[in-house]
């Protein structure tokens, strides 16, 4: 089975993610860490310096290698993976992949990401609190749809990261 975790940036794929894996003692992998690591560059250089198609492009190349491999793992998404090309609608038709949307109140998402904005290139130019709040409504709007499609909608509050695993799992039917 592929576990894939989807949401917004901050949601805790990654966090959430390494702890399912280690829950179900099963590998972890971060669609953008397996990107960086096959292109030799970084996420924001390769948006730089090849343009949002090429990353687009591989970003879905790369989904289909993972999702193409033998044995069970916990895969987190970037943040707007599954909102492009028809990256959601292969999670959802390809056989032995299971979608988890992390959903977090606007209010969460805001306060997470206020305190992290300045390592993430998309909100690194962002001044206040609540142009950045804006930001995020606008996105969360747009890809409410396609998150939404997810085989299961989880909204782990504030517990902590092993919790969400947790309950994730027991979800999942695999406790």
């Amino acid at each position: 089975m592929k576990i894939v975790l989807l949401g917004y940036m901050g949601s805790g794929k990654s966090t959430i993610g390494k702890c399912l894996a280690t829950h179900l003692c099963i590998p972890y992998v971060d669609l953008d860490y397996f990107i960086e690591t096959n292109e030799g560059m970084s996420i924001s250089d390769l948006f730089e310096q090849k343009g949002v198609l090429y990353f687009r492009s591989i970003e879905a190349k790369y989904l289909k290698v993972l999702i193409a491999k033998n044995g069970n793992t916990v895969i987190a998404l970037g943040g707007g993976t599954p909102v492009y090309g028809d990256n959601m609608s292969f999670l959802k038709n390809t056989p032995g992949v299971s979608t988890i949307y992390l959903k977090w109140p606007l209010e969460v998402l805001t306060r997470r990401l206020w305190i992290t904005k300045n390592k993430r290139p998309l909100i690194s130019g962002i001044s206040s609190i609540e142009e950045l709040e804006d930001f995020i409504r606008k996105h969360l709007f747009e890809r409410s749809f396609v998150y939404h499609q997810a085989d299961r909608v989880i909204s782990p509050s504030d517990s902590p990261p092993m919790a969400a695993a947790l309950l994730i799992a027991q979800d999942l039917d695999l406790d």
